[in-house]
């Protein structure tokens, strides 16, 4: 009996063999996913992106860099680590990964640094981030992005539960959909858009999707529009979309076309400024929508807003229910946790090319960190839930001249206009909205260096002394 049923054994074996061979795979091989689609990511970039690859034909596969956090250690020693890697960063094409920890499912940040992503690399990437549970920034730098992945990619930020920070940067998108990025739905904090060539059209999307007087966008903080000839039109537009934002904190604009036309615009916001004759309209309309609805407290429409310091905001403050206590600590935490992300720059030979790219970004993000340290309650982090209304019905609107004034944006707190092309004209409108600003909230910096008139002009001095007094990055600690 036992023979017989060894042979039985060796049969079935035999059997399974040969059908293993016709399907090209060993009796103990592990059946792959037949397509692209029925693969499921493991959450490992250096599994997941290859396999991926394969499963699309892609011939030739960037490599997977990966990068564990640098251990407690002096920075000279990071610095020695990083200049030995600089040159594997740069030499070929690669997808570099940054983890939190030495867990291979922990990656943090991706980067794709100067080499054309195609619409299959893409398509990678778009399917493999939803599965990178820890993902908080996506770098993109001369990569080649058109208008449809920029597209494709809004969907994909959307499931990535985490993904805080994109740059795109250095690639020119015909149909200038950076605003995708800046929707009133998006989770996004902190956006870099330096170097598109998006001009005065780009600005204009973004300036709507910044604000308009229905809708703003509820999270982002930090916003860079460096190196992306936006002129005076443009920055009016941006100027426009500030005028209902009370989310941002930080705006780049340097190195741009902006004359005095476009700076007066951005001097008006910051004090108080006049409403459109569509803006009243607006104003009235919702006016009867809140008096329809029989509630005086909530107005229908409101644009909600950062949690800001008591001592930088005196707006109306309205103390949140116990319904919506839950997601306002949601919505703080996810700002702290994007809020500090750090950015590194590569030392060695293409060390100057990294830091160039990260040059704009690790200003923002330090002096964040630094406000938070010296705000008596830390942005975004205090206990008190605040909530500002749409800025039309809940500040107090004065009529004067025959016209209705409101005050202006006391939540930009970073406005950098350095590299432009504003003369000693605009100074005393920038002046005027500062001392209209006074202990209220506002700007912290403002950075007008590099423009067109001397530095000792006189309301350049007393710019200057007066955001000495303000801003935490130079005040003693």
């Amino acid at each position: 009996m036992s023979r017989e049923r060894h042979k039985e054994k060796t049969d079935k074996a035999n059997a399974e063999d040969e059908a293993s061979k016709n399907r090209g795979q060993t009796p103990n091989s592990k059946l792959p996913a037949l397509t692209f689609d029925e693969y499921q990511c493991s959450g490992d970039v250096e599994t997941d992106f290859p396999g991926l690859c394969a499963l699309l034909d892609i011939k030739d596969i960037p490599t997977v860099i990966t990068r564990q956090p640098a251990p407690s250690t002096t920075e000279t020693e990071g610095e020695n680590s990083r200049k030995l890697n600089a040159a594997a960063f740069w030499s070929t094409p690669c997808l570099q990964v940054e983890l939190e920890n030495e867990d291979p499912l922990s990656a943090k940040k991706l980067k794709i640094l100067g080499w054309k992503v195609d619409e299959q690399i893409a398509r990678v990437i778009q399917k493999m981030c939803p599965s990178l549970s820890k993902l908080q920034s996506l770098q993109c730098w001369q990569a080649g992005l058109t208008d449809r992945m920029v597209v494709s990619l809004m969907d994909t930020v959307s499931r990535c539960s985490n993904l805080r920070a994109v740059t795109l940067e250095g690639n020119h998108l015909p149909e200038r959909s950076y605003h995708l990025l800046l929707s009133e739905d998006s989770a996004l904090t902190h956006v870099s858009l330096r170097n598109n060539r998006m001009g005065d059209e780009g600005a204009q999307l973004i300036g709507s999707a910044l604000s308009t007087t229905r809708s703003a966008n509820k999270n982002l903080l930090s916003l860079n529009l460096a190196f992306n000839s936006i002129g005076d039109a443009g920055a009016t537009h941006i100027a426009q979309g500030l005028r209902f934002n009370r989310g941002l904190l930080v705006l780049s604009l340097c190195n741009n076309h902006i004359g005095d036309s476009g700076a007066a615009h951005l001097a008006a916001i910051l004090g108080e400024f006049a409403l459109t004759h569509e803006e009243v309209v607006e104003r009235r309309k919702m006016l009867l929508e809140r008096t329809h609805s029989g509630d005086s407290e909530q107005p229908a429409d409101r644009l909600p807003s950062v949690a800001r310091s008591s001592s930088l905001n005196k707006g109306r403050k309205r103390e949140t229910s116990k319904k919506d206590e839950k997601p306002a600590a949601n919505k703080e935490k996810s700002h702290k946790r994007s809020s500090d992300i750090k950015t590194q720059s590569k030392g060695g030979k293409h060390g100057g090319q990294e830091k160039l790219l990260n040059a704009q970004e690790v200003p923002e993000t330090r002096f964040l960190k630094k406000y938070k340290d010296k705000s008596s309650t830390a942005l975004t982090e205090q206990g008190e839930s605040v909530e500002i209304l749409n800025p039309l019905l809940d500040q107090p609107v004065q009529y004067r001249d025959g016209e209705l004034f409101l005050p202006g944006n006391r939540t930009l707190v970073s406005l950098d206009l350095a590299g432009n092309r504003i003369t000693t004209k605009s100074l005393p409108l920038f002046l005027t909205s500062l001392e209209m600003q006074g202990e209220g909230g506002g700007l912290l910096r403002l950075c007008l260096q590099r423009n067109r008139f001397p530095p000792d002009c006189e309301y350049f001095v007393k710019i200057t002394e007066q955001m000495t007094l303000r801003d935490p990055l130079k005040q003693n600690s």
